[in-house]
């Protein structure tokens, strides 16, 4: 019996459930320590079972399937949490892949520094995105830190991590869902978790792949994301009734969003491709001003789920077959079955 699981939430995403599973069934140097793979699906009709039944037989790896039927990001964490009594937890998205060393790689630096927490870099990948937005939205779907293994002083997404249980993931159900919809949900636990004390540390050889689907490598979605994780600092500082804090923070937004937007504004005249990353900045700044409930966007759960179900809705269903005379061509349609 290995001491660590890898917790997989997932929803409706069966071709990128697939690549984020094959890829962890490469891994390296984790035969004595990987226990098993829990795969958490989070759509209502469970859809994700018949990926991971179709799987199964090509897993080194004990693979557990969960399914948390209520929509959200934090329902699904906690409901893997509950399918595992591992010691040590890491965390992969559905849209990631990972090198054949990561899962190593994140436990040998969690030896190596002690941390309760460790993080690891990723590559972003946005293959749908328009020319001009493709350097700049893979960086922002990325992730980057420093050069060496080592403790670091703050700590970054959930998505590509290793976690102590016994330190970082308390009770029965350490994320929070509230943040179900919005998201957040783990900027909380780590800010709860740097309160009491504990650690963070940086796997530098610990890289995955994360690729953005269509309709995520847009300049409007990653501008709502900027703008949700410029509301972190001040929505954790609210939450700890912190409020000169939450001065502090809105002050800041309030400068950079005059500064990065007076630059953004520039940029676009001259058409200039630098200006999505003053857009991204400019947009953090507001986040930091308005981070009230009620200016909350919502990128999980229902409203996931009912984007979703348009997409199915919109798509070209299957005819009935014409009668043909002959010689004449057949004409097929294919129902669209997920993205």
């Amino acid at each position: 019996m290995g001491d660590v699981a890898v917790i997989i939430p997932t929803l409706r995403r069966p071709e990128s459930l697939e690549r984020a599973l094959r890829s962890l069934f490469k891994q390296t140097g984790v035969a004595d320590r990987l226990n098993e793979v829990v795969v958490v699906d989070n759509d209502p009709t469970g859809s994700a079972a018949a990926t991971v039944e179709a799987l199964r037989p090509y897993s080194p790896w004990g693979l557990v399937y969960r399914h948390a039927p209520q929509p959200g990001v934090a329902t699904a964490r906690n409901e893997g949490l509950r399918a595992t009594a591992a010691p040590l937890i890491a965390f992969l998205d559905d849209d990631e892949a990972a090198s054949p060393g990561w899962l190593a790689a994140l436990l040998k630096a969690q030896e190596t520094t002690g941390a309760d927490v460790v993080f690891g870099p990723i590559t972003g990948r946005a293959p749908d995105a328009k020319p001009w937005l493709k350097p700049w939205l893979e960086k922002f779907f990325g992730r980057e830190g420093p050069d060496t293994t080592r403790l670091i002083d703050h700590s970054y997404g959930c998505g590509n991590s290793l976690m102590v249980r016994a330190n970082a993931l308390r009770g029965c159900e350490p994320f929070n869902t509230a943040a179900d919809h919005a998201g957040g949900e783990d900027d909380a636990l780590f800010a709860a978790l740097k309160a009491r004390g504990g650690r963070f540390g940086w796997a530098a050889d610990a890289r995955v792949e994360e690729f953005a689907p269509a309709h995520r490598a847009t300049l409007e979605y990653a501008l709502a994301r900027a703008f949700a994780y410029g509301q972190g600092p001040s929505q954790t500082a609210a939450t700890a009734q912190d409020w000169p804090a939450v001065v502090r923070w809105m002050f800041i937004g309030g400068a950079q969003t005059v500064v990065y937007g007076t630059a953004a504004a520039g940029l676009t005249l001259i058409g200039s491709p630098k200006r999505a990353d003053f857009y991204d900045r400019t947009a953090r700044g507001i986040g930091k001003l308005f981070w009230m409930k009620g200016f909350e966007p919502h990128f999980y759960g229902a409203r996931e789920l009912a984007r979703l179900d348009r997409t199915v809705a919109a798509s070209p269903v299957e005819k009935p077959a014409r009668t043909r005379s002959a010689g004449q061509p057949v004409r097929r349609f294919r129902k669209a079955g997920g993205l």
